[in-house]
């Protein structure tokens, strides 16, 4: 074997624990993902991880794809309501993009997926724009 399967190692020096993390991709329910110590191994919460992955891809994609702010409402309001939709889809990305830190596999799946099924449905692609202006958002940059 040459340790890409394996599950991250822990050891103890002095009353600290020191986790060793994958630095390449692995396949397994054996990975933490965005906390300490969970899913711990647990297949159980390792599919609610992955479900958690998905689900917020998928609402990253309709955060971005989706008009939310009606073209006639106050502009103040328009601005606040824009900037809290961006600070949610910004943190959603970097909680999805920390979840990928964990190097598995099955969570660079459902990411994939999730972003590909979110843009299918909330894209405006296959559809007429509403307005001059067909996202709250301007796509992200990445």
């Amino acid at each position: 074997m040459d340790g890409m399967s394996m599950p991250p190692k822990s050891s103890s020096t002095n009353g600290t624990t020191m986790m060793m993390m994958h630095m390449t991709f692995f396949w397994g329910k054996d990975a933490l993902i965005l906390f300490n110590g969970w899913p711990a191994g647990n297949t159980a919460n390792y599919l609610l991880a992955l479900f958690m992955v998905f689900a917020m891809s998928i609402f990253i994609e309709l955060l971005s794809h989706t008009r939310f702010i009606k073209p006639d409402s106050n502009s103040t309001v328009a601005g606040l309501v824009q900037t809290l939709l961006h600070v949610l889809r910004v943190g959603l990305a970097c909680l999805v993009m920390l979840a990928l830190m964990s190097f598995n596999g099955g969570v660079f799946l459902v990411a994939l997926l999730g972003h590909a099924l979110g843009f299918f449905f909330y894209s405006r692609a296959f559809k007429k724009p509403l307005h001059d202006k067909p996202y709250d958002l301007p796509p992200m940059a990445c």
